[in-house]
């Protein structure tokens, strides 16, 4: 029997494979690798010209990158937990079969198409003023006001705010995952007298816990590279505090016309992105491999 045909059918070259993924290879090249490559050469120069690794010093001895950065970690520590567990509760919520259900999955999916635009941004901006409907409901409920914009606290808290809110692509993702666990599973712990809390630690987290992971990696990539809320909320205000490194670097190529710092920054935003997600992989690791 000639077993050639059937591995190589009459017609295909041997390099039809590379032909085939031949424009991702090229859109790799020119718009991952290559930008790659330009940016860290531009990092490692000045307005004079070369200048190896004083970009990279400087910056560390700047006043502004190491508080940029401590922003940005403490932004990312408290937006991402808060952002996995409203869409995980809300997805439990929608992973039901009642009527119009489909209705009330697009509305709670509106706000991530929203986004931070600048409607959304005044619509903010007006409810967290120190009149604004927010403090009201604040002193109606017997509370002092905050001063959102004069407490940095209180201002990185409603840049959090502003990004919980937009929760409807991750809770998507948890909605798929939760609606391929097999139904079996409950009607058997059910017969068993399994509460709905034991369902849910013993059934539904074991079952999607690699897709809490990898929401935990993309909501923790993006909150690393924050530029749009900060910037067009509070201006990095008050006295920097929320300024994070994605506006730093924006301030260092498009302020201050500083092309060499600006990439040297955003390599070592890259540094440390791949650092906190190799953390998490680590610290996530064992607990992934326990729950089964």
């Amino acid at each position: 029997m000639n077993t050639r045909k059937y591995l190589n059918p009459v017609g295909v070259s041997k390099y039809t494979g590379l032909l085939l993924i031949l424009p991702f290879i090229i859109g790799a090249v020119l718009f991952i690798i290559y930008p790659f490559v330009c940016s860290f050469i531009v990092g490692m120069t000045d307005r004079s010209g070369f200048a190896g690794f004083d970009n990279f010093r400087n910056m560390f001895k700047s006043k502004d990158f190491l508080p940029s950065a401590g922003v940005t970690l403490k932004y990312t520590a408290l937006l991402v937990p808060l952002k996995l567990t409203v869409s995980l509760l809300i997805a439990l919520l929608l992973n039901t079969e009642l009527k119009y259900i489909g209705v009330f999955r697009t509305v709670f999916y509106i706000p991530s198409i929203l986004g931070a635009n600048l409607s959304v941004i005044i619509m903010w901006q007006y409810l967290f003023t120190s009149e604004g409907l927010v403090n009201q409901l604040l002193i109606n409920a017997g509370l002092s006001p905050v001063s959102w914009y004069g407490d940095h606290d209180a201002a990185l808290f409603m840049i959090v705010l502003l990004r919980l809110w937009e929760f409807g692509s991750t809770m998507v993702i948890f909605l798929a995952a939760l609606r391929d666990i097999p139904k079996e599973l409950y009607e058997a712990a059910k017969v068993d007298g399994c509460g709905s809390i034991r369902a849910f630690f013993s059934i539904t987290v074991p079952q999607i816990k690699n897709v809490i992971f990898v929401n935990l990696i993309l909501q923790t990539i993006a909150a690393m590279q924050e530029f749009n809320a900060p910037y067009m909320l509070t201006g990095g205000g008050p006295l920097g505090k929320t300024r994070t490194v994605g506006m730093l670097i924006y301030e260092e190529m498009f302020t201050y016309g500083n092309e060499g710092m600006a990439n040297a920054i955003s390599w070592t935003l890259f540094v440390m992105i791949a650092a906190v997600v190799a953390a998490l992989y680590r610290l996530t690791a064992r607990t992934r491999r326990d729950i089964q």
